[in-house]
């Protein structure tokens, strides 16, 4: 009669944990997505005394700059998990380089800036700074060495066809939000624009035009995206709820 090898389950949990799939990304993307809100909005009152919106995009509740830097830590970093001082600093490292890379990105895209460090020490043009790239050490260390173990367990409850279905749906709202929100910073930006140029801005003439102006209204954008900013025309970085404040 064999003997079971007690090592053996230990084995198939590192074989398992060392085959990540779509699944397990994508639930990496929400999750930490969701987390980054909630830990962005009580740092936000904490600091500042505000309530405010700290998300990334319009419709779920999500911080996606979290969620992507989660997803790229564990796949690139999940294999020194065994390391701290070396997912402490490559975290570092890896955090501020992402912040960097996301920030250019988005501001490529919308022309605008989701947030802007001038105002702290040792920054690196405003987009990332020395502060806020060790928070994302301290992160890479919470996420592997904490968070994935139970998200994992979590999220491989779903198995067979439902999983599937359920990823499918998942991925297409995500991707849906992601179009719904791009469209909407760049109608939000370009009536800032031409209101800072002195222009009439609200246009109704077609059904595009009047969704425009009701759904992605400055009401509502400048309550999704208080910290939003543009550049101006002498190339300052203004708010563009300030525009319209005044």
């Amino acid at each position: 009669m064999k003997k079971k090898n007690p090592n053996a389950s230990q084995a198939n949990d590192k074989i398992d944990e060392s085959k990540l799939t779509f699944h397990n990304y994508l639930w990496y993307l929400i999750i930490f997505s969701i987390l980054g809100l909630i830990v962005e909005t009580i740092f936000c009152f904490i600091t500042t005394g505000k309530l405010e919106s700290r998300k990334g995009l319009i419709l779920g509740p999500l911080c996606p700059i979290y969620g992507v830097g989660a997803v790229i830590i564990i796949f690139l970093l999940n294999r020194y998990k065994g390391h701290k001082l070396k997912l402490f600093v490559y975290g570092t490292i890896l955090g501020g380089v992402l912040e960097y890379v996301i920030s250019f990105i988005l501001e490529s895209i919308y022309g605008a800036r989701f947030w802007d460090y001038s105002w702290l020490e040792f920054n690196l043009n405003g987009r990332i700074c020395l502060r806020y790239s060790v928070y994302w050490g301290i992160l890479t260390l919470l996420v592997i060495k904490v968070f994935k173990k139970y998200i994992d367990k979590l999220i491989n409850k779903i198995k067979g066809k439902p999983r599937l279905i359920v990823d499918i749906i998942v991925s297409i709202v995500l991707v849906l939000d992601v179009i719904f929100t791009v469209w909407g910073i760049s109608v939000y930006r370009t009536r800032a624009k031409e209101t800072l140029n002195g222009k009439n801005y609200i246009t109704n003439n077609t059904a595009i035009q009047r969704f425009e102006n009701t759904v992605f209204s400055n009401e509502i954008m400048s309550s999704i995206f208080p910290n939003l900013q543009i550049v101006d025309n002498e190339g300052n970085l203004i708010y563009i709820t300030s525009i319209y404040n005044k």
